[in-house]
């Protein structure tokens, strides 16, 4: 217990932003409201996958709802779980591997609504293995004794691309992996401080725009049609405010549909919260945003996950699924 507090502690301790929450771990039931509308805090990482979230906020699904988004960015899904577990955020953004450790620690979150999968097609996904020009490596094998950039360890980007090793030939065990957030993947790469980078859109176009190439789709490698992550919150505040979490499922899923039909809206309002430049965003290659997660995929993960030895033990998909 003292290691799952711990690691609870030091992830939230990478979270940034405005937002702040109980000292107790305990969640806060109502973190605010004001005629009619509750304020929801609510952990993303700055990247394309969460254009839906922002495009339903300016076209109002959320308000409708009664719903106020208060925002704050993390590096990533990782450090979001103990924000959420500890009350800090009433929802999250989070890739399947880490709710998936999440509650095999124990740690009691709660999905509730789906948020991107992969594309599905191979060196057009909205994620890839980068190599910077002019680099020899060729394919996942050649990544055996190289350093490769990703944006946490032990966690999802981590076990896809182990497997697309494998699915080469390669011992996955021989790659050195190296955390970094994404935005600075480009600049790593082009320096030479790493030989690799798993880097999703708008890094990967960025790197694209220096010449780099992808030479691994490794979430195509793990599924067909890969759901990456999920939006959820803990169990007890679903428990406290089922009404809130209904309003929320509703608005996600609205502005997940409305993102699915709308990619060049998406693609512009990805400009509001990255700095990434016009030019750049014309390359930029959305996920997808289906309406429900494919379980398939997520027991995919969870066997990748046992695999590479990232869970304490075998986690309950039924449990965290909505």
């Amino acid at each position: 217990m003292r290691r799952i507090l711990t690691a609870l502690a030091a992830g939230a301790l990478l979270v940034t932003g405005s937002a702040c929450g109980s000292s107790d771990g305990s969640a806060d039931p109502d973190p605010g409201s004001s005629g009619g509308t509750t304020t929801v805090r609510l952990g993303l990482i700055p990247i394309v996958d969460v254009a839906p979230v922002y495009l339903g906020q300016k076209k109002g699904f959320y308000d409708r709802r009664g719903l106020k988004l208060q925002i704050s960015k993390a590096s990533s899904g990782a450090a979001i779980v103990p924000g959420v577990a500890g009350g800090q955020f009433q929802f999250g953004f989070s890739n399947v591997t880490s709710l998936l450790i999440a509650r095999s620690n124990g740690v009691p979150v709660k999905a509730v609504s789906n948020a991107i999968a992969s594309t599905g097609v191979a060196g057009k996904d909205f994620t890839g293995v980068a190599v910077k020009k002019g680099s020899a490596i060729g394919s996942a094998k050649d990544l055996e004794g190289r350093k490769v950039a990703i944006n946490a360890l032990r966690n999802i980007n981590e076990s896809a691309v182990r497997e697309s090793v494998r699915k080469d030939g390669g011992d996955p065990d021989k790659v050195s992996f190296v955390e970094l957030p994404f935005d600075q993947m480009p600049a790593a790469l082009d320096a030479g401080q790493v030989d690799a980078a798993c880097a999703v859109e708008p890094a990967l176009a960025t790197i694209k725009g220096q010449g780099g190439r992808v030479i691994a789709s490794q979430l195509v490698d793990v599924a067909a049609n890969t759901t990456v992550a999920m939006y959820f919150t803990s169990e007890r505040y679903q428990q406290q405010n089922p009404d809130v979490v209904k309003r929320f499922q509703q608005a996600t899923a609205e502005s997940l549909a409305y993102a699915d039909a709308h990619p060049d809206e998406a693609r512009q309002i990805v400009t509001t919260y990255t700095k990434i430049p016009a030019s750049v965003l014309e390359q930029v290659i959305l996920p997808k945003w289906p309406a429900e997660p494919d379980r398939a995929s997520i027991e995919a993960l969870a066997k990748l996950g046992e695999k590479d030895g990232f869970f304490k033990k075998t986690p309950d998909v039924d449990a965290l699924l909505p």
